[in-house]
This record gives structure tokens, sequence and C-alpha cells, in this order.
């Protein structure tokens, strides 16, 4: 079997905010796949980060596809608002409303495609019965709301099962879903992400901590993983 290309997506939220244009057009030539945007309120997780105003103006800054992970409740309202400022895959968590199978209906019917993110102590059944909607599936390693916590090793048997539940849903005619892990991920936690099925890897100060993002990307990729064409858009 040809190894799965592995996409790295750098999370804004550890960029220098002063210079978060530069920081943009920075990773994207150090060869970031795509860039994680992470967007939480004070409510739904402990800290307030931004909005879709932030992502519009970074959107003239680079083609990359921009990530949205929406860390937000309720979420349904501002759907449309990020799919118009320019997030090309827009993300949330079951727990963010009252109807997740409708929510990822209102991501598709804006063009953008879909997400849904687990928490640690989501499970894996959540997503069973709306795989056809979705093109990402997100395993936080840790809890969401702030950066710099320790990887959840517990949380690799669930991109395990997840692995196998896409695999089979492809097999059978479904659509490619994307493999996101977020949390924790370094040079140490990236190759067990990898080894347990995950397909993108959302790192943060990983990346924009080191003093050369170009080889931290490399890095994080892996020596004998392929790595993805610029800027790849689906989740294939």
């Amino acid at each position: 079997m040809q190894p799965r290309p592995v996409r790295i997506a750098p999370s804004l939220l550890a960029a220098d905010f002063a210079r978060l244009g530069e920081e943009t057009r920075a990773i994207a030539a150090a060869g970031a796949d795509w860039l994680h945007l992470d967007v939480m309120d004070g409510h739904f997780v402990p800290n307030i980060s931004f909005g879709p105003v932030v992502v519009k103006a970074l959107r003239r800054h680079t083609t990359m596809p921009f990530d949205v992970h929406l860390m937000i409740t309720p979420a349904d309202p501002y759907l449309e608002a990020f799919a118009a400022a320019g997030a090309d895959i827009i993300s949330l968590h079951p727990e963010a409303g009252a109807h997740l199978h409708r929510s990822l209906q209102t991501i598709r019917a804006l063009g953008k495609q879909a997400g849904v993110v687990l928490n640690p102590a989501t499970p894996v059944s959540v997503v069973e019965n709306v795989l056809d909607l979705c093109d990402l599936i997100l395993v936080m390693s840790v809890n969401p709301g702030f950066g710099g916590q320790s990887f959840l090793g517990s949380q690799l048997g669930k991109i395990a099962a997840l692995r196998r539940m896409i695999d089979a849903h492809v097999a059978a005619g479904g659509q490619p879903i994307a493999l996101q892990v977020d949390g924790g991920v370094t040079v140490a936690t990236a190759p067990r992400c990898i080894a347990a099925g995950a397909d993108v890897l959302v790192a943060g100060t990983a990346v924009f901590g080191a003093p050369d993002y170009a080889a931290a990307i490399a890095a994080l990729r892996g020596p004998d993983e392929t790595a993805s064409s610029p800027h790849a858009k689906g989740p294939a």
C-alpha cells in the first residue's frame, strides 16, 4: 500500500499576532499545506482568539487553504460569515449545536468542505451517521482552548478507529475524508499519529516556535512520508 501523503497545517494561534500577514506568507513559503485557524469565543472554550474579520484580512496574503476550526457555540449563526471571509474548510464540534447533520449540510451548501471535531471525551460513534457529509474529522489530542498542553496518548486508539471507519467508508464508495490531529503535535508525537492513521497534522509551537519553519514542517511530515502537493485542497 502506498503511504498516505501527510499534510501539515500550522496553527495561527502560535504565530506572532503583530505580524499575522507576514507569518502566513512565511509558512506558505516554508511548505505548509493548510493554515489552521482556531476561532475561540471565551464561552465554549476558555480563551478568545479572532473572528471572520481576521480571516478575511489574511485571505489576500496566500492561496493556501484556510482550515477554520470553530470552537464557538452556537456555531451555526457564524458559518456564512466565515465562508464569506475565505474559509475553505469549516470544522465544528458536535457539542456546539443541536443538529450536527444540519450544520454540516449548511457548510457544504455554502460551497465549503465540512469537518467534525472530536474532543478527548467525545466518542467516535458521533460521526457514524454523518460520514457522507464529512470532508474532515479532527481528533483533539488535548482539551481545546489553549496551547502548550501535553499530547494525550489515549487518543491514538480513537485515531486508529476512525482510520478503519474512513477506509471502510471509502471502500464502500464514499468520498475521501481527511483525518486530522490537533494538540501536542511535535516531532516526537507526529510519527505516532501518522502510524495510527492521521494524514493531516496541526502544529502550533512546533512550527511557529521553531527558528526554521521549513525544517520544522519537513520534520513533522517525516522522512518516510510522501509530501503532498503545495497547498493541496481536497481531503483525498
